[in-house]
């Protein structure tokens, strides 16, 4: 079998994984990208490529899937190669002292560095404790929105605290007939502005919104017709309605790289903030997979991990070579001059 060889081996191909490449590349060093998706992208492209993201810099509101073919577009002069719809599964030392990483189809890729973007590692999506929830599961629930379009002129119940449920709630609010959104608590876990706007848009009377409630009966016959919901003061609601959407977040889970040796809390990789390294030498991890003090899971904080990761990296990879820092304005970077040249 052929080994394939590159100096940067990235463990999935979300937003972080595809920036690294794009600073790897300014350092002149090469990037392979493994994924058990059949497509970059992550969870932007899976999930939700419809949905907008609003704190990337430069783009007061981007759809995380026009992000993605932005990324790709601008790590395409870089040439980066791509193991797609295979899951990581087993890493080795070599007799030079560089990682194998093993496939779940059998495809080995060596590389002195290896770094792990896999953002929430595999996951699934959260769902309510209601009996009979699986009876309408593709019959007017759903856990992720993929195309809001879907949910045009439709009866829409949302049900969740988080930036998800109110980003989407914001967003669908035009489109469908009745959009209600449905919370535990008073208090949301999303951003200020956020929230925000979902008070405002309940206060015009464009969405219904009950707090302090929860979801907690189905009713249909071939697909989804009412909801039951148990509000703290008023007792059981039912409400009519064409589609539900629990946006309770997504259950990770590590997969593979739980087994490599990692120091692990939470489901999560340990690193050193200097450079978002592990505990094994010349294995990173930086996004939404790994954990710190302070640790926030934003896009935004992947890619400044990333930028900081390459760095570290070019400096394992050739010990003996100056990195000389150059801003991405000045033409012709090559990322490092020789030592004494």
């Amino acid at each position: 079998m052929t080994m394939n060889k590159t100096d940067i081996l990235i463990i999935g191909a979300g937003p972080v994984g595809l920036f690294t490449v794009f600073e790897a590349g300014l350092l002149k060093l090469k990037c392979h990208l493994v994924d058990s998706l059949p497509q970059p992208g992550g969870q932007l492209t899976e999930i939700y490529p419809k949905k907008p993201i609003y704190d990337i810099p430069g783009y007061p509101s981007v759809l995380a899937g026009e992000l993605i073919d932005n990324l790709m577009e601008q790590i395409k002069p870089f040439d980066p190669q791509f193991t797609l719809g295979e899951r990581a599964e087993t890493i080795e030392k070599d007799a030079d002292g560089d990682f194998v990483l093993t496939t779940s189809r059998g495809t080995k890729i060596k590389a002195p560095v290896i770094a792990i973007a896999g953002g929430l590692g595999c996951f699934e999506p959260r769902k309510p404790p209601i009996s009979n929830i699986a009876e309408f599961e593709d019959k007017g629930i759903e856990y992720i929105i993929k195309d809001p379009e879907f949910y045009r002129g439709k009866k829409v119940v949302i049900a969740g605290g988080g930036d998800s449920a109110l980003d989407w709630t914001i967003f669908l609010a035009e489109m469908t007939s009745e959009l209600t959104l449905v919370h535990r608590r008073t208090q949301f876990r999303g951003a200020l502005d956020s929230v925000e706007k979902v008070m405002e848009l309940a206060k015009a009377g464009k969405i219904n919104l009950v707090t302090e409630a929860q979801v907690t009966g189905l009713k249909g016959n071939d697909k989804l017709e009412s909801i039951e919901i148990k509000h703290k003061t008023e007792g059981v609601v039912n409400i009519n309605t064409d589609h539900f959407v629990p946006l309770f977040g997504l259950s990770p889970k590590l997969g593979p790289i739980a087994e490599w040796g990692l120091n692990i809390t939470k489901n999560a990789i340990e690193v050193d903030t200097k450079d978002y390294s592990t505990n094994i030498p010349g294995i990173y991890a930086i996004g939404d997979i790994n954990t710190y003090e302070g640790k926030l899971k934003l896009i935004l904080c992947g890619f400044h991990e990333g930028t900081m990761m390459v760095q570290s990296a070019f400096k394992h990879i050739y010990p003996d070579k100056k990195l000389s820092f150059k801003y991405t304005t000045v033409t012709g970077v090559t990322g490092f001059e020789k030592e004494n040249a």
